[in-house]
C-alpha cells in the first residue's frame, strides 16, 4: 500500500515510518521541518517526500495514494494557547482540507491521529469512545472538529478513523521533551529531581510511541467495515496511571533520582482514566509497552547518547524550538517557513 505519512520528521512518524516500511508499505512523506534537526542519536532516514505546507495541499498531491496517516499538527497546550488561531489554521481546517482533497484524489482511507484529551476532565471513571467528549483547550478541541468535519466525508470510496491516542511516551530519535514521561526522565537524569509540579492526583493514560504506529499499521490492514467511521482509543488500561505513580516509576528507573511534588502550577483539571476494549474487540489490537519499560528505556537512550540540558529544555521542547525558529526569522507570524516561500 502506498500511504502518506503527514508529520514523518515528527516524534511519531520518526518512529512509524521505518515500522510501515518493514510491514512492506510505499511511504511518501509529507512535513515542514519545523523538528527535522531535532534528533537525538543517529540521524533517521527520511521517505521521499511532497515539499508542500499542509495548508496548501491539494488533490494533485496525493495522486496514486492508497491510505493517508494524519499525525501533522501543532501537538501541545501551550502551543494551541499561545496561538490558538494558528492552531485551529492548521490543526483544524488544513485537516479537513487534508480529509478532503483525499477524498478527491481517491484516497481510501484516512487514518488520523486524534488525542484521548478530547475528554478533558472524567474523572476516574474509565472513559469509552461513546462518552461525551469535553475538550479544555484549543489543541482538544481543534481534534473534535476534524473528527466532526472528516466523518461528514465518509462514503463507499472513502473511510476515516480517528485513533485517539493516549499521552505518548517512549524514545524516538526526534525526541520530544515536553510530554510526561519523557519530561520527567530528563528530569531525573540531569538533575537528579523527578519533579511533578501538580499536586500529582490527575489520572493520564499513557502509550507507547511504537504502539501508536502498531496501532496504525493495524488500521491499514483492517477490513474496511472494522473503521469506517470508528474512534479507537489507543492504549492500554495498564498504563492509567496518576502522574505521581507515573514519577514513582521514574524513580525506580534513575538510578539516585528523589521525587520532587512540589504542587506550585496547582491542580491540573485535566484528568480522566480511559477505557481502551473497543480496540480489543474490533481491531484485535492491544498496547504492550508498560510505564516503568519505557522509563528504563528513555533512561538508557538519553544516558547513552549523551542528552544534555540544552537539547532538552531548547531543541527537544515544540515550543522552544519554534520560537527559536521565529526569532532566527525562519518562520513567519503564520508559522509558515520562509525559506519554503523563497
Amino acid at each position: 500500500m502506498r500511504v502518506l505519512v503527514t508529520g514523518h520528521q515528527g516524534y511519531l512518524g520518526t518512529v512509524m515510518v521505518p515500522m510501515l516500511l518493514a510491514e512492506g508499505h510505499d511511504v511518501v512523506g509529507l512535513d515542514n521541518g519545523y523538528f527535522a534537526d531535532c534528533v537525538l542519536g543517529p540521524m533517521p532516514t527520511n521517505p521521499p517526500a511532497i515539499d508542500v505546507d499542509l495548508r496548501d495541499v491539494t488533490s494533485r498531491h496525493l495522486d496514486g495514494i492508497d491510505a493517508v496517516i494524519h499525525l501533522a499538527a501543532l501537538s501541545n497546550d501551550p502551543l494551541g494557547s499561545l496561538a490558538p488561531e494558528i492552531t485551529y489554521d492548521i490543526n483544524h481546517h488544513a485537516s479537513v482540507r487534508l480529509a478532503r482533497a483525499a477524498k478527491d484524489a481517491g484516497v481510501a482511507r484516512f487514518l488520523y491521529a486524534s488525542t484521548c484529551s478530547v475528554y478533558g476532565s472524567a474523572g476516574e471513571d474509565l472513559v469509552t469512545e461513546d462518552a461525551p467528549l469535553k475538550p479544555l483547550t484549543p489543541y482538544a478541541e481543534s481534534k473534535v472538529r476534524v473528527e466532526d468535519d472528516a466523518a461528514a466525508l465518509a462514503d463507499s470510496g472513502f473511510a476515516p478513523v480517528f485513533l485517539r491516542n493516549a499521552t505518548a511516551f517512549g524514545f524516538s530519535p526526534r525526541l520530544r521533551a515536553d510530554i510526561v514521561l519523557n519530561n520527567l526522565v530528563g528530569h531525573a537524569v540531569l538533575t537528579g529531581d523527578v519533579r511533578v509540579l501538580s499536586d500529582g492526583t490527575p489520572w493520564r493514560p499513557l502509550v507507547h510511541a511504537q504502539d501508536i504506529a502498531r496501532a496504525f499499521i493495524t488500521c491499514l490492514d483492517a477490513p474496511t467495515e472494522a473503521i469506517y467511521c470508528a474512534a479507537y482509543n489507543v492504549g492500554t488500561e495498564t498504563n492509567n496511571l496518576t502522574v505521581a505513580d507515573i514519577a514513582a516509576s521514574v524513580v525506580e528507573a534513575v538510578p539516585g533520582s528523589q521525587l520532587l511534588i512540589t504542587g506550585e502550577s496547582g491542580p491540573d483539571p485535566r484528568s480522566y482514566r480511559v477505557d481502551f476494549s473497543r480496540a480489543r474487540a474490533g481491531l484485535g489490537f492491544e498496547a504492550s509497552w508498560t510505564i516503568p519499560d519505557g522509563a528504563r528505556e528513555l533512561y538508557e537512550a538519553y544516558t547513552s547518547y549523551g542528552l544534555t540540558e540544552e537539547a532538552f529544555f531548547k531543541r527537544f521542547t515544540r515550543l522552544a524550538q519554534l520560537e527559536k525558529l521565529r526569532a532566527a526569522g525562519d518562520l513567519d507570524t503564520t508559522m509558515r517557513r520562509v525559506s519554503a516561500r523563497a
